[in-house]
């Protein structure tokens, strides 16, 4: 199956190591990576260390040079307007092509418009690792939740202000903070998306739009981030058993789904409270199921690209 690649970033990178890996069990062969910057593109497949050219004028031109048969769409989260990802993954569906991302902007902006575009196209749209990595959440509620119907969630979901909160609960700066998040690689250079609540508020949009049907956006969401909060208001917490930590909510009530960002102080032994650094968790409110949650520790590149490559097979199981 010839693949499509745009952004070439940590996440891709571990995507083409991890098919080089599998590709006699798994033949995807990516015969195109495009950034802002250049293209590479070989019809026979390319390395995990591929040589780029000049960027090539239109994503229709490295589509057809491709012969590609699934995008994969990685570059980086605009969470405002999930630009550009939100005009590549129309072009490829109205193409013919799958479509895979981990990039939360079109999920959480757009994800009907596109899931129907994909319908229409009788291709399909897949992103199992937009919102905790390779943790396969989405394919749990499709595959494992017959008949159940998804009433709200909650997680603590963004890794760079879980570590930050952390440092200043033992007595570091916030800017100190900053800069463990970024030594662990979870944080960007301008971490204004953590802080400010808009990756949380993304995820939490994302899951709420194809779990409940939401149709929201992250501009909509209830969002407060944690640039208020100081290494003396984290000892106070902790001198009382309390851990604060950012949550993403969501519950079904009949004005709609409401949805909300918070810094929200816990008890040290609520769940929500027990994942550090790095590590995520997320708790599903059913009618059928009743909660229960799932977890990732320490996840990396590797699992975020381990949930494209399961979209990946399950495309080349129905094609």
């Amino acid at each position: 199956m010839n693949l499509a690649v745009l952004g070439f970033g940590n996440v891709a990178r571990a995507l083409a190591r991890l098919l080089h890996q599998q590709r006699g069990a798994h033949p995807f062969r990516i015969n195109a990576i495009h950034t802002r910057h250049g293209t590479a593109c070989n019809v026979s497949g390319l390395s995990t260390d591929p040589e780029f050219g000049p960027p090539a004028a239109s994503l229709e031109e490295v589509l057809e040079r491709a012969k590609a048969q699934v995008l994969v769409e990685l570059t980086t989260l605009n969470p405002e307007n999930g630009e550009p990802a939100l005009t590549h993954i129309p072009t490829a569906l109205r193409r013919g092509l799958h479509v895979v991302t981990a990039n939360k902007g079109p999920v959480a902006c757009a994800y009907h418009g596109l899931r129907d575009e994909a319908r229409r196209h009788n291709v399909r749209f897949l992103h199992e690792a937009v919102t905790m990595d390779g943790t396969p959440v989405y394919n749990m509620v499709r595959q494992c939740l017959p008949a159940a119907t998804v009433t709200g969630f909650a997680g603590a979901l963004n890794s760079t202000t879980k570590v930050i909160l952390e440092a200043m609960a033992r007595g570091h700066s916030f800017e100190e903070g900053i800069a463990q998040a970024r030594a662990l690689g979870v944080a960007e250079g301008d971490p204004w998306f953590d802080i400010e609540g808009w990756d949380s508020a993304c995820k939490a949009a994302a899951l709420a739009n194809v779990w409940m049907d939401a149709r929201t956006t992250p501009a909509q969401v209830d969002r407060k981030g944690i640039r208020q909060l100081t290494p003396e208001k984290l000892a106070e917490a902790a001198a009382k058993g309390k851990r604060i930590v950012l949550v993403s909510r969501a519950r079904r009530t009949a004005q709609g789904v409401k949805l909300r960002v918070r810094a929200e102080v816990l008890d040290r032994d609520d769940v929500l409270a027990s994942m550090h650094g790095t590590s995520n968790l997320l708790v599903l409110e059913t009618d059928l199921m009743g909660q229960f949650g799932v977890f990732t520790l320490n996840p990396g590149p590797e699992q975020t690209a381990y949930g494209v490559f399961a979209d990946l097979m399950e495309i080349a199981r129905n094609s």
